[in-house]
């Protein structure tokens, strides 16, 4: 669909430089008061049955002969580099070109447990009341904005997602309500768990060509993609 997005802040300032570098699940911080913001938001959006399953959100044919999987949290510094810097140039090489399918995988760790869960439940949100390409969209405007969340203004955070959703039009209050209420919780925590129990993944982003871990970075991804075509 088509985007027109405010753009609040610039890309994420300072995020590292993806090699073998990336975030590690070793907790953070939690944000919770107990109480639903939404209302002093002006929406007026009624509780709505948790999601446990939805199909993995993906860009690229299905016969493409090569896969590419990530792994990723919306908290995660080097999971925004690998979304606005990397996989651009996987999306313009290799995706249109019917040569790659990209599969985006959930992997809340927490880096920040508010903006970790909030954000891939906004996602998801995105996903589920349009399609794969607005997913798709909206993540990356979410990792252009990433420092803007997960910070103690838990009310600003919101205010600012539900115009983001909005400007990328989608149902603003709808997405805000997803997030701040854990609409998705169960399928990003099958997501989780999935992750580091069967895959034994400890960080993000964790990215494989055709079933092969490869490093989050576009010479090597390129090089695996070649390879694996």
């Amino acid at each position: 669909m088509q985007q027109t997005r405010r753009r609040f802040l610039a890309a994420t300032a300072g995020a590292a430089v993806l090699g073998t570098a990336g975030c590690l699940g070793n907790g953070g911080d939690s944000q919770s008061d107990g109480q639903d913001p939404i209302a002093s938001l002006g929406c007026s959006i009624e509780e709505r049955e948790p999601v446990d399953s939805l199909p993995t959100p993906t860009m690229g044919p299905d016969d493409a002969p090569v896969v590419v999987d990530a792994w990723e949290d919306f908290a995660c510094p080097h999971c925004a580099t690998f979304s606005l810097e990397v996989l651009p140039q996987v999306e313009s090489e290799y995706v249109a070109d019917g040569v790659v399918q990209y599969r985006h995988h959930d992997f809340p760790l927490p880096v920040k447990e508010w903006w970790s869960w909030k954000g891939a439940s906004a996602a998801r949100a995105a996903q589920d009341e349009a399609d794969d390409e607005t997913f798709f969209a909206f993540a990356h405007t979410l990792f252009e904005n990433q420092s803007t969340f997960g910070g103690n203004d838990t009310q600003a955070s919101l205010s600012t997602l539900r115009d983001l959703a909005n400007d990328a039009g989608l149902d603003g209050c709808s997405v805000a309500a997803a997030a701040s209420r854990d609409r998705y919780r169960p399928l990003l925590e099958a997501q989780r768990t999935d992750a580091v129990e069967n895959r034994g993944f400890q960080g993000t982003p964790t990215v494989l060509v055709n079933g092969e871990q490869v490093p989050a970075r576009w010479e090597d991804l390129k090089s695996a993609i070649e390879n694996a075509r």
